[in-house]
């Protein structure tokens, strides 16, 4: 092949890649009238750079998320593997996620080797799982379900099921549908949990609830749906025990929506210029770490014991004057 044909070739290669993230696959390579040959010369020449059986960086810098992405999907080798579980929801356009490898599905009884930097998992592919266009991944839904049951803890599978919702690539209710599709062999109870409560907010724990965890604690039953007064209204809260004036606010999803986290801080300052002491418990967390919670709720209780003193008096609010003018 004479030098300038390489050189066209080498182009042509350059501009293809650039939907890849700077790299193409053999068989990509091979469409382009690129053989096994040129590509050899290329590196040997270091122009260009393997990256696994079936990569071929057109260049020799590293690899970035999207061209590691296409990578793992090429190397894995089977025909309808998936970016799946967070990966897939990577390239959807999840943030903060920090995961140190690829997340790679393929269905039952296929065979594929190990590729560094890539977990495969073997999985029972759900019907229109597959996004439509781009690279090969599962739809957000799907993916965040998978990335719960494959997560290393339950906090990170709670993370998986609640960043997706938050960052609005997956919508409460869908999630919730999706956990009576995919299936995994641990966890379920507390995945369809999860995502009934992150879709639900705080009606998917009542204050019965609540009150349950208290008994099973050994702890005094709380009053419930008590009426105060707030800056704005009358102010229902979620628990509370009137005897020490211990209140327990459980926040579902919704609470971190729009004005209502200016809301609540209103509702808490003046709950607690009232004389009570108030603790907040999202609704996520405490499916996660009850006990933690609920030790200290218990604290709450002996804190609120030693708080409510006879000569406690709320602050009034302040008087209007009106301005005279001079």
């Amino acid at each position: 092949m004479s030098a300038s044909a390489s050189s066209r070739r080498r182009l042509v290669a350059s501009e293809a890649a650039q939907d890849y993230g700077g790299v193409l696959s053999r068989a990509l390579l091979r469409g382009l009238g690129i053989d096994r040959k040129m590509v050899a010369r290329e590196v040997a020449g270091d122009r260009w750079r393997m990256w696994g059986h079936q990569t071929v960086a057109v260049h020799t810098g590293p690899l970035g998320a999207r061209a590691l992405a296409w990578r793992a999907i090429w190397e894995v080798g089977v025909r309808i593997a998936m970016l799946d579980g967070v990966s897939s929801l990577e390239a959807a356009g999840l943030r903060n996620y920090l995961e140190p490898v690829l997340h790679v599905s393929v269905p039952y009884g296929c065979r594929v080797g190990k590729v560094p930097g890539v977990e495969v998992h073997h999985v029972r592919r759900v019907d229109g799982e597959a996004m439509g266009a781009g690279i090969p991944r599962t739809r957000p839904a799907v993916a965040a379900v998978r990335a719960a049951y494959w997560a290393s803890s339950e906090p990170q599978a709670m993370l998986a099921l609640v960043m997706p919702v938050q960052q609005r690539l997956v919508t409460g209710p869908r999630l919730v549908d999706a956990t009576e599709e995919v299936t995994g062999r641990r966890r379920r109870a507390l995945i369809r949990r999860l995502a009934s409560d992150i879709a639900d907010g705080a009606h998917s724990l009542g204050e019965l609830d609540f009150a349950e965890m208290c008994r099973r604690r050994g702890l005094p039953a709380p009053s419930r749906q008590v009426i105060r007064h707030g800056p704005k209204g009358s102010v229902y809260l979620d628990v509370r025990w009137d005897d020490v004036g211990l209140v327990v606010e459980i926040d579902g999803s919704q609470h971190r929506q729009g004005l209502n986290v200016s809301d609540d801080n209103l509702r808490q300052n003046a709950i607690t210029l009232q004389g009570d002491l108030v603790l907040r418990i999202d609704l996520v967390g405490l499916r996660l770490y009850q006990d933690e919670f609920l030790d200290q709720v218990e604290e709450g209780l002996t804190v609120g014991s030693r708080y409510q003193r006879p000569d406690f008096r709320p602050i009034s609010p302040r008087p209007t004057v009106a301005r005279v003018a001079g």
